[in-house]
């Protein structure tokens, strides 16, 4: 028979196991910006977003840190963040955290979630939105600003590389039934969005989404709490290797944002 342990002794030895296995899960010590990249089978790609993205976030007058949230991959996208996170660290450290939930809401919420920085936010893998942008997020955030979010549609905004036209439909198509529910927003969709820790914390409880449409929820909770949300104009490139299917996940996302209004009427 195995002796009986106290619950104290198990804990703290379940604790140690787990920091062995998953040091990524650890509490990151605080930094003024943390940036999360929810990335999905991305061996390919990640690599080159990396690079740049330390090499821009080391001449910045912020310190900072990359989190990377492996939403379920089955290729080498963890091994090769590993690998760039012991090249790099020394400069921008780089933190690599599992999603098991499928979705790119749920490995977004897992990443902002598990920060202490005072601010936080988001972009996608394939840098459709110029690195650039966060000197001016930051000094936006600095100066009050609850979010800042870069819009393909604000009046200053320009497409270096367009959707093809199925996605354009259906973007078209997506905004109109947003339109009406998170007002005064031109663009819900674009993959950067950055925040103050403590207007994100309050409006990511009420958050639910888990899919493509939790960018809408979480700019409609900001709302909710007048939290002030401002829109930045950006040169946006459309990304050659989206995630995002335009029928199975464009269907997905339709209808979580028609449930969210029925679930807020």
């Amino acid at each position: 028979m195995v002796p009986l342990q106290s619950p104290s002794v198990h804990v703290g030895k379940r604790v140690r196991l787990q920091a062995r296995q998953h040091p990524e899960t650890l509490r990151r010590s605080p930094v003024d910006l943390e940036v999360v990249i929810p990335a999905y089978n991305e061996a390919t790609r990640i690599p080159n977003t990396l690079v740049q993205t330390v090499d821009f976030l080391a001449n910045q007058s912020w310190s900072s840190r990359i989190v990377v949230v492996d939403n379920g991959s089955v290729d080498e996208t963890a091994a090769v963040v590993r690998r760039i996170s012991r090249d790099t660290g020394a400069v921008v450290p780089i933190s690599l955290v599992g999603c098991s939930l499928r979705g790119k809401g749920a490995a977004v919420r897992r990443g902002l979630l598990s920060g202490t920085s005072r601010f936080t936010g988001f972009f996608d893998a394939d840098l459709a939105t110029p690195l650039e942008t966060l000197t001016e997020t930051m000094s936006l955030l600095e100066d009050g600003a609850a979010a800042v979010i870069a819009s393909r549609h604000a009046e200053g905004s320009t497409v270096v590389r367009p959707q093809h036209l199925g996605r354009r439909v259906g973007g078209t198509a997506f905004r109109v039934l947003t339109k009406a529910k998170v007002k005064g927003i031109q663009d819900t969709q674009c993959g950067f969005k950055f925040f103050e820790r403590d207007a994100l914390t309050a409006a990511m409880v009420q958050c639910r989404s888990t899919g493509f449409a939790f960018d809408v929820e979480l700019l409609l909770r900001l709302q909710n709490n007048e939290a002030r949300i401002v829109e930045l104009p950006v040169a946006w490139t459309d990304g050659a290797r989206s995630t995002f299917r335009p029928f199975q996940d464009g269907v997905a996302s339709f209808a979580s944002v028609i449930q969210l209004q029925k679930a807020s009427a």
